[in-house]
């Protein structure tokens, strides 16, 4: 089979009209919301929202999102709904899968209410009907570093590096919470707010079975570290929850892989001059250990 094109705004919306018309959905004039790890469109002429893969190479993945949802759904989780339509669908070499539409608007939920949404996540037993995976962020990143064309050698060898250095360090951790399922990218970004004014948790593609202390990191990473969140904000998030993952001696190193993965995750896509400013200013401070106030939510 020939490959792909990469993602972009053309050939994303062609998959999307393909796979609407199989389902019986209008696709004309959707709007693109963004392209970057999926092409994402909100429909004009019902209340939903699709997502369109780069091709079908991770197919089993897309598969296990709408599993998910459906469990978080049962599981009374306040998330992103799919569609109840049969899915994922193939259409033109990519997979497309349909959700609920949260909002018109973007608006995102508070530390408060993000906290509230992980204690009853993180309480929920295993899904019986599919496998999550063993999380592992560590091959995602040295993936990353492999592809990414907006790296220069030096900064390879700096990247991977690092990597070796935190893999290491990950194995010695000692968690003092039980493992059980998780979010995976849990942060106010990824908690939006409905058009009833209820939070709900969305991206549910890095769910997996892990350390709980991980989906807590992002919000202490985003105070402690960039001032993304006030003090009260973070001291809610950890009253809502009832723990303080800072507290934790291995908090350091999973704030450590996480920005790793924050800079990999970037340079994937860095092709505008905003997108390559900002990742010079984050590769700057893995290089120096200074400059972290200076970054930007992208």
């Amino acid at each position: 089979m020939d490959t792909l094109h990469p993602l972009d705004s053309q050939n994303a919306r062609s998959a999307l009209v393909v796979a609407c018309a199989a389902v019986g959905l209008d696709p004309s004039d959707a709007e693109l919301i963004r392209i970057g790890s999926n092409g994402v469109f909100r429909l004009r002429h019902q209340p939903v929202v699709a997502r369109v893969t780069r091709d079908v190479d991770h197919l089993d993945a897309v598969r296990r999102e709408i599993a998910v949802s459906r469990w978080l759904a049962a599981g009374g989780v306040p998330a992103v709904r799919a569609l109840g339509v049969p899915q994922p669908l193939i259409a033109e070499g990519r997979a497309v899968t349909l959700w609920e539409s949260v909002s018109d608007s973007v608006e995102y939920g508070t530390t408060v209410e993000l906290a509230s949404i992980l204690r009853r996540l993180h309480g929920l037993e295993l899904p019986a009907n599919f496998l999550l995976p063993r999380f592992d962020p560590l091959p995602r990143l040295s993936d990353r570093i492999e592809r990414s064309a907006a790296l220069t050698a030096a900064d390879r060898r700096l990247l991977d590096a690092m990597t070796s250095e935190l893999s290491s360090a990950y194995e010695k951790l000692r968690f003092e919470l039980p493992e059980g399922p998780i979010h995976g990218d849990a942060n106010v970004g990824n908690l939006l707010r409905s058009q009833t004014g209820d939070a709900v948790l969305s991206d549910l593609d890095e769910f997996s079975v892990g350390p709980r202390e991980w989906d807590l990191t992002l919000t202490a990473m985003y105070f402690e570290r960039y001032g993304w969140h006030t003090e009260a904000e973070y001291h809610g998030f950890c009253a809502g929850y009832g723990w303080d993952v800072m507290e934790w001696t291995g908090y350091g190193v999973l704030a450590d892989i996480k920005e790793l993965m924050m800079v990999t995750w970037l340079a994937q896509g860095a092709s505008d001059g905003k997108a390559r400013q900002e990742l010079a200013q984050r590769l700057d401070t893995l290089r120096t250990g200074e400059g972290r106030k200076l970054w930007k939510p992208f």
